[in-house]
This record gives C-alpha cells, sequence and structure tokens, in this order.
C-alpha cells in the first residue's frame, strides 16, 4: 500500500494513498448533500434539538460534509494508532499506517501469530472507536447548552458520534481480515494450527463479502467495492499464511539448482544464441559469468527488446541486468518468495558468504516445492536430488 507520507507518530509513518484524495472531496460531498437527513437521525436519535434548515443555507452543507468527513477519517487513523500501539507493545514493527479508498490500514512488518497477541490487536481498534465516539457525544452534549449558532458543532460531533460507534460494531463483523475476523482466526487459533484457522476465517469471510455484495447491490455501491475488498484480501492472506506454514523448515538451498547443475551463458555470446537455447533448453533466464564470475542475468523479456534481424550483432552483455537480486543458501523459502515479488522478478541468483555464485532459485521452484509439500499432507523440509539430469523434490527423513 503506497502513499505519500505527511508525517509520523510514535515512529511509525502516516500515509495518504491517492484513492484517499478521491473518496475524502466524495464523502464531503455525499455528506452535505444529506445534511438535513442527518440533522433529522441526530435529532432523533440523540435527541439534538438541530435546526436543520437553518443547516442547508447557503455554503454551510459543505462546510459540514468537508469538516465531517475529515472528522471521519480522523477518527479512522486514530482507530489504526490503536492497533499499533498494542503491536508496539508485544514487540511487532509497523512499517506505516495508510489512509485510502476503504478506510486506514496499519502495514505489519510481521502479522501476530500467537492468538493472545492478535487477539488484542485486533480489539483494540474498535475499542479505540467507540471511545472516539464516546468523545465525541461528550463534546456533542456540551455544545448542545450553547445557543443555537453552535449547532454546526453539535452536527458534527453528533455525527462523528454516531459513526464511530457503528463503525467499531461493523468492524467487528467477522468477516476477515476486518478486525472481527481476526478475532475470529484468533479464536480458531487456540486449537488449532495459525494456518488452519486462517483458512476457515477466510471461508467465513468470503461468505460475509458475498453477502455484503447482495446487500450492496440494493443499497449501496460502497458496501460491493468493501465486499470485493473482503474477499480478496481473505483469499490472499490464506494463501501467503498457506505459504508461509509450508514453507517453515525449507531453505533456498532446499529447492535451489545447484551450481553444477545449472545453466549459464557467458557475456559475449549472441542475443541470437541466447534465444535459440532458451527455446532449446526451455529456460526464459540465465546467470551471465565472465571467468566463473557472476556479472549479471540475462531473460526472455531482455532478449525481446533486440528485434530479430539485429540479434546477431548484440551480445548477451549488450542487454543483461548488471544489478542482480541475490539471495544466500540459508534463507528461508518464504522469504525468498516475498523478494520475488516485492522486486517483481522470476528468479533469485543464489550466492555464498564471499559473492560466489551457488545456484538459482526460481518461482517455479518455489511453487514446485509447496504443492509437493502441501501432496505430503504437512509442513516439512525437503532436499534436492538429481537422478539422471532431472531435479527431483522430495521430503527428508
Amino acid at each position: 500500500m503506497r502513499g505519500i507520507k505527511i508525517g509520523s507518530a510514535l515512529g511509525i509513518p502516516i500515509r495518504l494513498n491517492w484513492t484517499f484524495l478521491l473518496v475524502l472531496p466524495l464523502f464531503a460531498y455525499l455528506i452535505s448533500r444529506d445534511v438535513g437527513g442527518i440533522a433529522m437521525v441526530i435529532n432523533q436519535s440523540l435527541s439534538a434539538g438541530i435546526d436543520a434548515e437553518a443547516l442547508q443555507a447557503g455554503s454551510m452543507p459543505l462546510v459540514l460534509g468537508f469538516v465531517s468527513a475529515l472528522g471521519l477519517f480522523a477518527g479512522v487513523l486514530i482507530h489504526e494508532f490503536g492497533h499499533s500501539v498494542v503491536a508496539l507493545h508485544y514487540g511487532y514493527d509497523i512499517d506505516s499506517i495508510t489512509l485510502w479508498l476503504l478506510g486506514g490500514m496499519a502495514d505489519f512488518a510481521e502479522l501476530p501469530e500467537d492468538w493472545k497477541h492478535e487477539f488484542q490487536i485486533a480489539v483494540a481498534g474498535p475499542i479505540v472507536s467507540v471511545g472516539i465516539g464516546g468523545v465525541c457525544y461528550a463534546v456533542f452534549r456540551l455544545a448542545r447548552g450553547f445557543p443555537a449558532g453552535y449547532d454546526p458543532v453539535v452536527f458534527v460531533f453528533g455525527y462523528l458520534a454516531v459513526l464511530n460507534v457503528v463503525l467499531a460494531v461493523f468492524n467487528m463483523l467477522p468477516a476477515f481480515p476486518m478486525d472481527g475476523g481476526r478475532v475470529l482466526r484468533a479464536l480458531l487459533a487456540r486449537n488449532r494450527p495459525h494456518a488452519k484457522a486462517t483458512q476457515r476465517a477466510a471461508e467465513v469471510g468470503k461468505v460475509f463479502a458475498f453477502l455484503l455484495g447482495i446487500i450492496g447491490l440494493v443499497s449501496n455501491w460502497f458496501l460491493i467495492l468493501l465486499a470485493f475488498f473482503i474477499y480478496i484480501a481473505a483469499s490472499g492472506e490464506a494463501q501467503q499464511t498457506t505459504l508461509k506454514a509450508a514453507f517453515e523448515d525449507v531453505t533456498v538451498a532446499d529447492i535451489m539448482t545447484p551450481r553444477e547443475d545449472l545453466d549459464v551463458v557467458a557475456e559475449d555470446d549472441t542475443v541470437a544464441e541466447l534465444v535459440e537455447r532458451m527455446f532449446q533448453e526451455r529456460h526464459t533466464g540465465y546467470p551471465v559469468l565472465r571467468n566463473s564470475d557472476l556479472v549479471g542475468i540475462v531473460t526472455l523479456e531482455d532478449a525481446r527488446n533486440v528485434s530479430e534481424v539485429e540479434r546477431d550483432a548484440y551480445q548477451v552483455g549488450d542487454v543483461m541486468e548488471q544489478e542482480v537480486e541475490t539471495i544466500t543458501p540459508d534463507t528461508n523459502a518464504m522469504e525468498a518468495l516475498q523478494r520475488m515479488q516485492e522486486h517483481d522478478v522470476g528468479r533469485l541468483v543464489v550466492v555464498d558468504d564471499e559473492e560466489n555464485l551457488v545456484g538459482l532459485v526460481s518461482r517455479t521452484d518455489l511453487m514446485t516445492a509447496f504443492n509437493i509439500i502441501q501432496s505430503s499432507g504437512q509442513p516439512a523440509s525437503i532436499r534436492e536430488r538429481s537422478f539422471g539430469g532431472e531435479r527431483e523434490l522430495i521430503k527428508s527423513d
């Protein structure tokens, strides 16, 4: 979740995603368009006595809409700090808090797997939202005793008091990965593996996403968007958790192609020769060596950048990538996959402490290893053996 850094608190960067810049004026407009209706709801639910007609005069609706929208997102930001403070207490790092289209998101460097920690971190946000609602209600009660000229203040704080409590209740729905879904996973993880608990919570989350989508079709388009996010996020986190559990005891050395079995190219090979080798050997990437030293990596995409008629005139050294993403053999396989995703590459060159080439690990290697581990019925370490030139991943003793 990328965004513009606007400040920091407690050492946590605060960011605004570009979608926030779209949704803030949209929310302000929607609130301003229904100031009269909102005022009536506040009057009925909190006995506010607001003069709804006076609030709809001139530019007042736009001012109230903008201030209320800012207050809403300020509450969302404090909600995320509620999660973050508890997480910091338990030693988890928070990379940033980002405000975006659907509210706020605290980016954890590592998600908690201790169910007690996750439970307390998850409930902290809604508790903070209820607290914000209580503070807003106290200001609302105070302003209500002032003359009629304070009706705009009564409106804003009455609206925020109700909305923060509603958001707290809504967040506690067991729609993983919302707060209530994380509470559900924490409770499920008391007596089952974390990965299994995540899968169950994700299944419940997908059901709620489906129901929200149906409700959104007949009421509010925002619910459809939220349902889509819940479904995608639940699927993604369940997949990541399953991968992490499967690769718990697996290192890069277990699944990489070792140096002695590795196909490499020289920097003075022509691009035409490179493409021919790719076709024959069915590889789409090769380490590039100069006198046994690693100098780069070349991929099919690099070769495609040279027109077919010019491939005899260009050498691998002309098109290869010299800044190579490397990894050490003892790195966990899950970290290798995360590195590939982070840098948008399909393979990592494996080097030792002296930066000597010892192998290559690809996304295909990782997925093959994962499928074999899954078929064995439990996470397990694996090792690699070579039989007749064919690589086979097997469960270790």
